[in-house]
């Protein structure tokens, strides 16, 4: 294996593992509590939450899913850090806008912070996997779209 190789398996892929399930898996519980409850401080802690429980499941999947030993995968505790921290920013960066005190304007700039986290990761799959920009972008793109869809209607049921 590659010193390039080994990067792109043992800290790049488990960064991106955690990275889009954090910006994909937090979109539901966030978007549907702001949606039901129109209240932003409600759905920020119910960011944080999640965030800080993706972010430490997350770790703990990666940390024990693999030793490394077979697969080259690396060290299971570096991979576990990097993915849960991956994880955690991925869930937070789209919580911070609840911070706004007003429903609207906070819907609207996470809606915002959604969509540069969905360019950003299209941009990190094209530079270090080698995935075309509009097909990375595309898929990244549907999930967070189905997410979305799904929280936002679960809430709208609530």
């Amino acid at each position: 294996m590659t010193e390039k190789q080994a990067f792109l398996l043992q800290r790049v892929q488990p960064a991106m593992v955690g990275l889009i399930d954090g910006s994909l898996s937090t979109l539901a519980p966030i978007f549907s509590v702001a949606v039901v409850t129109h209240k932003p401080h409600y759905a920020f802690v119910a960011g944080v939450a999640t965030a800080f429980g993706a972010g430490i499941s997350m770790a703990f999947s990666e940390g024990l899913s693999d030793t490394g030993e077979f697969t080259g995968r690396g060290n299971p505790m570096v991979r576990g850090g990097i993915t849960g921290a991956g994880t955690f920013v991925g869930g937070i960066l789209h919580t911070l806008p609840f911070l706004i005190p007003h429903y609207q304007a906070a819907i609207y700039s996470a809606i915002a912070v959604v969509a540069l986290e969905l360019l950003i990761l299209a941009w990190l799959r094209w530079k270090f996997f080698e995935v075309g920009f509009v097909r990375a972008l595309a898929s990244v793109t549907l999930g967070g779209v189905i997410i979305a869809a799904v929280s936002a209607a679960l809430g709208s049921a609530g």
